[in-house]
């Protein structure tokens, strides 16, 4: 219980002194016009009060990520606290300021456009690519998701049983979020369910510490607890806890936000501040998840009887837990926090392909004819096995995380002039993590472990001298 509170601490005193670092490091400048300002069009760019891109940021980033991932890498025990912590703390909250401060600083330009920039014309093509797979898969996951969640909530109901009734309603909302200007649907609506999402989580802390339950979490140790062996820590863990430590998924977000923003000093509450309070709400996930059962074990049966499925375990606290109030605030958590996530991305998407096309989004024709297909796409991986799109979707995120990592270190040292060792770091072990992953995970290569790892490290440092060597090639 006492590292479970220690780091609570961490990440409360941790948050306003390296965000205070990371704000004087970028140079924030309130005389600087933002895009919002400047490029207003009641479209995208629209001015949006500080409070109410916090919680839009907050939701977006959410979604089933720190509840998701969160339960699933509760499975390895106690070390994953200190991924959430550390990660969140020292990588993701970095990724995440410097990331929607760059793009504020460039008209609010998707991040694909901003990588190609600095990390050079060759690699624009990839990571638009990728960038723009990770955001299909999202919103497909997490349209899908709810749609199969409310079929079996409902399942006596002739009607609300079926899953494909379900995502009808469920995607004919986000594609109108999609569409509609930012402050009349979106900028409505997400703020009250982030609102809403906060509350489990609140309530979870109560009964952790107050009511005893965090007494039920296992002594602190570096052991991996996970039932399969061969789901090490290294790289597993740093791939399946994701949101609430570092995600490349935030990245396609902020920008959406940086054309919302009418300072330049609220990004850092905004965007580190969001991304530190994921990390928390990651953390009492898994320590709910530890505790739930009375032991990791009881949440290992409980997992491996429902195939791996985070869902059965957050409406399994919920009611037993917080009772009926419980089950909807569970029901929120897990069906109404990722459609707000699957709006955004669906959104993000749109922007991105517009910025790479250099696609006017003023219209509604505009828009229509960029979102439809990528509507189409969307539907059509919904018959994909959930499973199977959340493994790609969690090795997707977490390369793009990488590549934005890099492309900050980029950014800085062209256009500052120097090397921030921060994020360099980040981006070094962030490469070996998708590295040795890639070559190791199940739905990789399948490569020994020893190996994997050795080729992470190896591959690293290869990207570390040939980033060194790129020439400055860009300027703010």
């Amino acid at each position: 219980m006492i590292y479970f509170i220690l780091a609570i601490l961490l990440l409360a005193v941790g948050y306003p002194l390296l965000s205070r670092i990371a704000a004087r490091t970028f140079g924030e400048d309130d005389s600087i016009v933002t895009p919002s300002i400047r490029l207003k069009d009641g479209v995208d760019f629209v001015e949006l009060p500080k409070w109410r891109i916090f919680l839009i940021q907050f939701i977006n980033i959410a979604g089933l990520g720190p509840i998701y991932g969160a339960i699933s890498g509760a499975l390895f025990g106690p070390v994953a606290f200190l991924w959430i912590v550390l990660g969140g703390l020292l990588v993701g909250g970095a990724h995440d300021y410097f990331s929607a401060m760059i793009s504020l600083r460039h008209n609010g330009s998707s991040f694909t456009e901003i990588a190609g920039r600095y990390l050079g014309k060759s690699s624009l093509w990839l990571i638009r690519f990728f960038t723009i797979m990770l955001l299909i898969f999202l919103t497909t996951v997490f349209v899908k998701g709810p749609s199969t969640i409310l079929s079996t909530r409902f399942s006596e109901v002739p009607i609300l049983s079926q899953s494909a009734f379900w995502l009808m309603i469920i995607f004919g909302y986000v594609l109108a979020a999609a569409i509609f200007p930012i402050h009349k649907v979106m900028g409505r609506v997400t703020p009250i369910f982030g609102v809403a999402f906060i509350l489990m989580p609140v309530a979870l802390l109560f009964i952790l510490l107050f009511k005893g339950e965090a007494q039920n979490l296992p002594p602190f140790s570096l052991q991996n607890f996970h039932y399969n062996p061969k789901t090490t820590i290294w790289p597993m863990l740093f791939v399946t806890i994701a949101c609430g430590a570092v995600s490349g998924f935030h990245a396609t977000q902020s920008p959406l936000m940086a054309r919302c923003i009418n300072k330049e000093r609220d990004g850092r509450t905004i965007f580190y501040g969001a991304m530190i309070a994921e990390s928390l709400v990651a953390l009492i996930w898994a320590a709910a998840a530890m505790t739930f059962m009375g032991s990791i074990e009881g949440l290992r049966d409980i997992m491996q009887a429902n195939q791996g499925d985070p869902a059965v375990i957050v409406l399994l606290i919920g009611e037993n837990w917080l009772g009926s109030m419980g089950v909807l605030l569970a029901i929120i958590s897990v069906v109404v926090a990722p459609i707000t996530s699957a709006d955004s991305a669906l959104r993000a998407t749109r922007l991105s392909v517009a910025d790479s096309l250099t696609f006017s989004q003023t219209s509604v024709r505009n828009r229509l004819i960029l979102t439809i297909p990528l509507s189409a796409i969307v539907i059509i991986l919904t018959n994909v096995d959930f499973a199977i799109i959340w493994r790609y979707f969690a090795f997707s995120n977490q390369l793009l995380a990488t590549l934005t990592l890099w492309t900050i270190t980029a950014y800085f040292k062209q256009v500052k002039g120097k090397i921030l060792w921060w994020t360099l770091l980040g981006a070094l072990f962030m490469t070996n993590v998708v590295i040795s992953y890639i070559l190791y995970a199940p739905e990789g290569f399948r490569l020994p472990w020893n190996i994997s790892v050795s080729a992470g490290i190896i591959g690293s440092f290869v990207v570390l001298i040939l980033f060194l060597r790129k020439k400055s090639s860009a300027t703010a």
